[in-house]
C-alpha cells in the first residue's frame, strides 16, 4: 500500500511540474514571447545552480585538525611496525590515551616489476621514522621518549617542533567516500632517472651505470655503462637490475 501512496506522491508531483511548464507557456503566448525565450523560461526554472553542487560535496578530514599536533620520532630501522605497538602498548598501559592519540607509519604506493610484471606495493615513505599525534607535555615526552625501540624527537633544539599542516596533509593522504587514497599522485616507479643501478645479468653483469630512460610500457630501462672508458647507453630489461 505504502509503495501505491509514494507512486501516486510521485505522479502528482510529475503533473505540478507540468502544470508549472504549462502556465509558463501560456503566459509566454499571451505575451507573443518569441519561442526561444519559453525554452528559455522552462530551462531557467530547471537549472541547479553550480554553487549548491560544491556545496553538496562531503568534507574531507585533514588529519591537521585532530586533536593534538603531530611529532616525528627516530626508530631503528626496520623495526617500525614493533616499535608503533611498543609505544600503543606503553599508551595504554600507562592511561595516556588522553594525550597520545595516534602512532603512524606513512606508506606510499610504489610500482615495482617482478617476473616480467608491475606490481603494485605498499612501502615506508621515511623508514626508520613514525608519526606520533599527541598533546606533548612532559609526561608524554617521558612516555614516547623512553619506549623501546625509540631513539628519539625529530626537530631543532631541545623542544620538538610539530609538523605543519603541508607536511601533515601530505604525508597523511585522507580520502572523501568512495574515493581511493591517492598519495603523492600515481604510484611511483621503483626506479629513476639519474638514479646508479647495478647490472644483475648479462654480458654486462656487475657493471653499474646511471638510469637515463625509463620505459615504463616495456619495462625496459637505459643504463649509462661505462665500457673501456666511454659511456655507452645499454637498453635492460627491469629484472636485469638492482639498486645500488
Amino acid at each position: 500500500m505504502s509503495d501505491l501512496t509514494d507512486t501516486q506522491e510521485t505522479d502528482a508531483a510529475s503533473d505540478d511540474d507540468a502544470t508549472a511548464d504549462d502556465a509558463v507557456v501560456e503566459a509566454a503566448v499571451e505575451e507573443d514571447a518569441p519561442v526561444e525565450a519559453v525554452a528559455e523560461a522552462i530551462i531557467d526554472d530547471d537549472v541547479i545552480d553550480a554553487d549548491e553542487l560544491l556545496d553538496e560535496r562531503p568534507t574531507v578530514e585533514s588529519p591537521y585538525d585532530r586533536p593534538g599536533a603531530w611529532y616525528v620520532v627516530h626508530t631503528q630501522s626496520g623495526y617500525e611496525k614493533k616499535v608503533k605497538h611498543n609505544l600503543e602498548a606503553r599508551t595504554s598501559s600507562m592511561n595516556m590515551e588522553g594525550s597520545i592519540f595516534e602512532v603512524v607509519i606513512p606508506m606510499e604506493d610504489v610500482m615495482e616489476f617482478k617476473n616480467g610484471k608491475k606490481v603494485l606495493v605498499q612501502k615506508k615513505v621515511f623508514p626508520g621514522y613514525l608519526l606520533v599525534r599527541c598533546t606533548l607535555d612532559d609526561d608524554s615526552w617521558y612516555v614516547i621518549r623512553n619506549t623501546p625501540g625509540i631513539t628519539g624527537f625529530v626537530g631543532s633544539g631541545a623542544k620538538p617542533s610539530p609538523l605543519p599542516r603541508k607536511d601533515v596533509e601530505m604525508f597523511l593522504a585522507v580520502k572523501t567516500e568512495g574515493e581511493e587514497v591517492q598519495k603523492r599522485g600515481k604510484p611511483r616507479l621503483e626506479y629513476e632517472i639519474n638514479e646508479t643501478v647495478r647490472v644483475k645479468e648479462g654480458p654486462f653483469a656487475d657493471f653499474s651505470g646511471e638510469i637515463v630512460e625509463i620505459n615504463e610500457d616495456q619495462l625496459k630501462v637505459k643504463v649509462l655503462v661505462n665500457i673501456f672508458g666511454r659511456e655507452t647507453p645499454v637498453e635492460l630489461e627491469f629484472s636485469q637490475v638492482a639498486k645500488l
